[in-house]
């Protein structure tokens, strides 16, 4: 069942209307009011892509820094040895290591919300596959979490870098900020992040590659954005 809140933040959303998206944003923040307690929540997009993930050449994945960060201090697990080790540290790595790191892992270590490694320990961060996989940490090149350059990756990681991947459905679920951001940081966040899957329309693709665009609290109702604005932005 719907708490009260939710349902009295629900009355002000229109189920059939695709909202502008500055519109969007502004209800949101309305909704925020009438649901808020006492932590932040986060502002999530939901974002129904036109493709078949079966085909390899469909699939849409990667990373970007939202202008504004996410307005959550990340911790970083990073996998290096040697200077690298030691630039890891000195960039703010959260915990460092190689054997001996993956040993913990294997162990239930889990303190951690992104994990880096250089190329060069991708043999032992191989055998973390089934742990850190499913839960969507596994270190990739093509999202800049697989590099030589860990200090720039660890800045980036503590300074708002986000993951994103479409599901089997075609769906991407991606966080664009907090409650507690303005609306206009949120909109500026949630249009760099647009701008970026839609220049990521695969060459296959066929019919409407923008399908469907949502926003919400983490407490409050979805609100629709509207796809044809979005789309004619970035034709």
């Amino acid at each position: 069942m719907a708490g009260k809140k939710f349902k009295k933040a629900a009355e002000l959303v229109d189920r059939n209307k695709r909202y502008p998206v500055t519109e969007a944003f502004k209800l949101l923040k309305q909704t925020i009011e009438i649901t808020k307690g006492k932590w932040d929540q986060t502002v999530d997009v939901a974002i129904n892509l036109g493709i078949d993930t079966k085909h390899a050449d469909q699939q849409v994945r990667g990373a970007l820094v939202l202008p504004n960060g996410t307005g959550k201090s990340k911790k970083v697990a990073v996998f290096a040895k040697g200077d690298k080790a030691t630039e890891a540290q000195n960039a703010g790595a959260d915990v460092v290591g190689e054997m001996d790191l993956a040993k913990k892992i294997e162990e239930g270590f889990m303190d951690f919300d992104t994990v880096i490694a250089t190329p060069d320990m991708m043999g032992v961060v191989g055998r973390l596959g089934k742990v850190l996989g499913p839960r969507g940490l596994m270190p990739n090149p093509k999202v800049g979490t697989v590099t030589p350059d860990v200090t720039r990756a660890i800045k980036e990681a503590k300074g708002g870098k986000i993951e994103f991947r479409a599901e089997k459905a075609g769906i991407i679920h991606a966080p664009v900020g907090k409650s507690s951001f303005a609306a206009e940081k949120l909109e500026e966040n949630f249009n760099s992040l647009m701008e970026v899957i839609m220049k990521m329309k695969p060459a296959t693709a066929k019919g409407v590659y923008l399908k469907g665009v949502a926003v919400s609290s983490t407490m409050g109702p979805g609100i629709k954005v509207d796809t044809q604005q979005i789309s004619a932005k970035y034709k």
